[in-house]
């Protein structure tokens, strides 16, 4: 790992952003910080990014720290990781998501904000499971959960905070795609470099036209959905 735990690299025309703290890749400060810092790089050097975390952890979601320091700290990185995620949903850029271990809670979220998703074969957990830790699910979470999610699987998803395996994670729509973990980053390079040929300023209209709704609703709530979960 290096001093940061967000890396950089340009593969082609393809921003590659990988996650890396050396522990859970907690959606920290820090973290998000720094992929706010390469989502802004990207957008002007790449035709496409590829989100990826390190073998066998994607990210276990919100920093525990500074979710267990009191309600305010954790209303405070709870809203600046909606902030995040939303930016992230709306990018203009195609987003390929290379899920490559764990992803968990704001991490599951993550990868629900993908355009394309592959995870990695193996004994890893994907899922929301903030009921399951004594968190109410956030009108964020549930809203992607909505867009993204197979409609069948949405209550057991949320309400009942089953976390799955990447096989049934296909079917359940957090994927789109799975890949050995050794082939993994060249299979979301291969998708992220022929959805970075199509034309830009129509993937970003076309994009925003299908995000645009779900996306308002979830700033409008914010505030008052961050009183009525963490008072």
């Amino acid at each position: 790992m290096s001093a940061t735990p967000v890396q950089y690299e340009q593969a082609g025309a393809v921003a590659v952003i990988a996650m890396d703290d050396g522990k859970a890749n907690a959606l920290s400060y820090a973290m998000m910080d720094g992929l706010g810092a390469a989502l802004e790089r990207a957008e002007k050097e790449a035709s496409a990014v590829v989100l990826s975390g390190r073998e066998g952890r994607f990210s276990a979601g919100f920093d525990l720290r500074e979710m267990s320091a009191g309600a305010a700290q954790a209303r405070a990185i709870v809203t600046r990781g909606a902030e995040f995620l939303l930016r992230l949903y709306g990018f203009p850029l195609p987003v390929v998501v290379a899920c490559s271990g764990h992803a968990l809670a704001g991490g599951a979220l993550t990868l629900l904000t993908g355009d394309v998703r592959i995870g990695a074969r193996g004994a890893f957990k994907i899922g929301l499971n903030e009921v399951a830790i004594g968190m109410p699910v956030p009108i964020l979470a549930m809203e992607l959960a909505r867009d993204r999610l197979n409609p069948s699987q949405l209550m057991t998803a949320t309400l009942f905070a089953q976390t799955v395996d990447p096989e049934t994670a296909l079917t359940w729509g957090y994927l789109d795609e799975l890949a050995e973990a050794s082939a993994l980053r060249t299979a979301a390079l291969d998708v992220a470099g022929r959805l970075g040929a199509l034309p830009r300023q129509a993937y970003a209209q076309t994009k925003r036209a299908l995000r645009e709704k779900t996306i308002a609703y979830c700033r409008t709530t914010l505030a008052d959905d961050m009183m009525r979960l963490l008072p």
